[in-house]
């Protein structure tokens, strides 16, 4: 299905850039991303930590069986730098101006000013995405959106991609496979490669996982800025999380068969459905997190203890409604969690966690 995905919107995303240069295919994304090209060092350590592994799709990440997030990569715009002052907002994604500002952005977000790039374009101080030097993201998500409609049928694509009413400055497609019709999230990002944001204070005092080159080598590959709502742009850390995950069970560990085993029990029987309250995302996390708190081998060698304490940690995050960012610890993944959902959650774990090997389907998965 990422497949059948990933060729459908080769075709929209080709089209959309034609149209428009400040969007690129999603073919130009992560590794292949016009930063990392004039960065030879970085894009030959990317492939020799890949050689031997699994196939990446840099652009996509799967958060359910039917539920993609594809990021479509921003063109024109490099040199990144963090400002040491704050500008707030006085006016709505319209222009209009106001009374008051506006909220101050959370700890998984920021502003983003046409100054903080050493070089842009000149078409990214038009009035359509920018507004006083602050790059718009639900500006540039309505642009992109009006491309999307004529990419569609520009490529007589209309019997397969179906653009779904949204609710705020989110874009979602059904996308149809032969599988299974599946949702997916489009959103513009930002790539900056080889800078690290001061809002991540990692690696933590005292941390003993991951090592100190794998620390350098992630922090080399920098992260990414989301356009995901109407006034601040969403720190991703994709290729960090990805570094880190493949990279998991080089000294022998059983992290990765552990992880696949949980998301299977998650998705089969503890929190299946189109919209799961806890996706794959979510999932990563709480590994990253045990990987940290358990460094050494040993605590890896074991599937049943490892799966069980994985769960308990699930559980916990799940009757809590709290699960810290990885690389921001300050933010909450699940601030705006359904808590019905979350509660339902929780008792699922507990009943399986008093009874973790019968009639739970456990022994099968592992």
């Amino acid at each position: 299905m990422v497949e059948e995905v990933q060729k459908i919107l080769l075709q929209v995303t080709s089209d959309i850039s034609n149209r428009d240069s400040r969007f690129h295919c999603i073919s130009n994304a992560g590794i292949h991303s016009d930063s990392l090209k004039d960065q030879p060092e970085l894009l030959a350590q990317w492939i020799a930590l890949q050689r031997g592994r699994r196939t990446l799709h840099p652009c996509i990440q799967v958060l359910s069986p039917s539920q993609f997030l594809v990021t479509v990569p921003l063109r024109g715009l490099s040199g990144f730098r963090q400002k040491k002052t704050r500008r707030w907002r006085y006016y709505s994604p319209s222009g209009t101006q106001l009374l008051a500002p506006a909220m101050e952005p959370e700890k998984l977000h920021q502003w983003l000013e046409i100054e903080q790039f050493q070089k842009s374009t000149p078409h990214w101080h038009d009035n359509d995405v920018n507004i006083k030097g602050d790059l718009v993201p639900a500006r540039i998500i309505h642009v992109f959106l009006e491309h999307l409609y004529r990419a569609i049928t520009f490529c007589s694509l209309s019997d397969k991609v179906n653009v779904l009413e949204s609710y705020g400055p989110s874009i979602r497609l059904n996308v149809e496979t032969s599988e299974q019709m599946v949702e997916v999230e489009l959103v513009p990002v930002v790539e900056v490669p080889g800078y690290w944001p001061k809002k991540s204070q990692w690696p933590r005092f005292f941390k003993r996982w991951p090592l100190r080159e794998r620390v350098q080598c992630v922090k080399s590959f920098g992260f990414d800025l989301l356009a995901r709502s109407n006034y601040h742009w969403q720190l991703s850390f994709l290729r960090g999380e990805r570094l880190l995950l493949e990279a998991m069970d080089d000294d022998g560990g059983c992290r990765m068969k552990c992880y696949r085993a949980v998301r299977q029990m998650k998705e089969d029987v503890w929190c299946p459905g189109n919209h799961p309250v806890i996706n794959s995302q979510h999932l990563q996390m709480i590994f990253l997190w045990a990987s940290e708190r358990h460094p050494s081998a040993k605590a890896w060698k074991d599937l049943g203890r490892c799966f069980l304490r994985i769960v308990r940690r699930l559980q916990k995050c799940a009757r809590q409604r709290f699960l810290r960012h990885y690389f921001v610890r300050r933010a909450n993944l699940l601030k705006y969690a359904d808590t019905a959902q979350l509660d339902a959650l929780a008792d699922k774990l507990s009943r399986f966690l008093q009874n973790p090997s019968l009639g739970q389907g456990a022994s099968s998965v592992c």
